[in-house]
């Protein structure tokens, strides 16, 4: 066998795999992890259920692989964007902007808003799905953020006080807003009495923990 088949064979076994993936993901938004089948995903995929074999082993690894790529999504990796990571801080305001329009943006995508859903179906059934929440989705992204409020507390951008603090009094209102958006979807009904409010954040919780020195502007 040549090698171009082999790379081929490789190419359309990845390409089927990641059909199974948004395929599944689509029907546990939709219907829910427990009662959707395998049968259901490949049926939808338009493979033999035995073919989906080939690439998982069960609905569980399934649900894992999608978990793991909520792990990896732009809420997560909000703070690695920036390749001098020593020097995020100094962004101040900017910082929270950039972080506020990634909450809105995604809360716009359609992968996202499945997996966000999936989520939130089901992390009060699936000790996987919360320990991503809890773990990954949340703390880890507080735990940045509080570090990087402890430096700009250091270099006299923002008033001192308890940096843990700051970022989930940060953060909140951020999953809060995306909950709202995603709701006003659900029920098809209009967004746009939620969307302006990630920015209004912003100005509101910048305005409270700045020092004297910081100006009123993004940049």
């Amino acid at each position: 066998m040549s090698d171009n088949s082999t790379v081929s064979r490789h190419t359309k076994g990845n390409k089927t795999k990641e059909k199974i993936l948004k395929t599944a993901l689509k029907l546990f938004a939709e219907k829910g992890y427990k009662p959707t089948t395998v049968r259901d995903i490949a049926g939808v995929v338009g493979i033999k259920q035995s073919a989906l074999y080939n690439h998982f082993k069960n609905k569980d690894e399934i649900l894992s692989t999608l978990v793991d790529d909520l792990t990896s999504s732009a809420i997560v990796t909000i703070f690695e964007r920036d390749s001098d990571v020593q020097e995020l801080h100094k962004q101040g305001k900017a910082l929270l902007h950039s972080i506020a329009i990634t909450f809105k943006l995604i809360s716009f995508d359609k992968q996202n808003e499945a997996l966000f859903k999936l989520m939130m179906q089901e992390i009060y059934k699936n000790p996987a799905i919360r320990d991503t929440y809890s773990e990954h989705f949340y703390q880890e992204n507080v735990k940045k953020l509080s570090a990087l409020f402890f430096m700009m507390m250091q270099d006299d951008m923002i008033k001192s006080g308890d940096p843990l603090l700051l970022a989930n009094e940060f953060f909140a209102p951020l999953f809060f807003y995306q909950m709202q958006v995603s709701l006003l979807k659900m029920d098809k009904k209009s967004t746009s009495s939620v969307v302006t409010m990630f920015e209004k954040h912003v100005d509101l919780f910048w305005n409270s923990i700045k020092t004297e020195t910081q100006a009123d502007t993004l940049f």
